[in-house]
């Protein structure tokens, strides 16, 4: 069996390029400075007010991977570090390269990508025009075609409280994303000042990190 683990960057809108109805939903709980703040850096979260400019992508078995990610221009970059594969483009491009390379695994693993990276993929590819060539939430209590360690891990929110990855990576003694100085949160600020690449080598060292996870995951826990 084939399989495959992947993860997304995304980065939010301009707040103030936002019409006044949906600036006025952001805002409608927003009534400190802080709160607002926090609703305006919110929108990287949603796929209706945010883009993809990477998506990063293992295989299980032979540790092969690729980048796809954008890098603020038209001119296409493309190279390789060790077994990884760097391509940038628009997100339109990012998106038609993950449905291109996903369709050759039966499985795929994520962490947290039910709720998150999956439904955020699909809706920004139809947003692109871009059908949709599997489904990447297939039902919730089955491991068979989709691996959500998020899911996996808190037994289905059996336990009171999920942990992100950088814990999860604690506890096992596995190298975190976040060890490199840079988490999620800063991806936007990043892109703002031309990091691309910083971006894409964060986005593939989730992977990498989600990568390690999931083989303890199967190893000591998977039944």
């Amino acid at each position: 069996m084939r399989r495959i683990v992947f993860d997304i960057e995304t980065v939010g809108n301009d707040f103030e390029q936002l019409d006044k109805i949906t600036k006025d939903y952001f805002l409608r709980f927003a009534d400190t400075p802080k709160k607002e703040e926090e609703a305006r850096q919110s929108l990287s979260f949603y796929p209706l007010t945010a883009q993809i400019v990477a998506i990063a992508m293992i295989e299980v078995e032979t540790q092969r991977g690729g980048v796809f990610f954008q890098n603020g221009c038209e001119e296409k970059v493309r190279f390789r570090e060790d077994n990884i594969h760097y391509l940038s483009g628009t997100e339109a491009d990012i998106l038609n390269w993950f449905w291109k390379h996903i369709s050759r695994y039966e499985k795929f693993v994520t962490f947290n990508g039910r709720v998150f990276d999956c439904p955020f993929i699909a809706i920004r590819s139809a947003i692109n025009g871009i059908p949709a060539k599997r489904c990447l939430v297939p039902y919730r209590y089955s491991f068979e075609q989709h691996v959500d360690l998020a899911d996996q891990l808190s037994f289905y929110d059996a336990m009171r409280r999920k942990f992100n990855l950088h814990m999860w990576c604690q506890a096992f003694g596995i190298k975190s994303s976040k060890e490199d100085g840079i988490e999620g949160l800063m991806v936007k600020d990043y892109y703002l000042q031309g990091k691309y690449l910083d971006i894409a080598r964060y986005c593939l060292r989730d992977v990498e990190a989600t990568k390690e996870l999931f083989f303890n995951w199967e190893k000591h826990i998977k039944i």
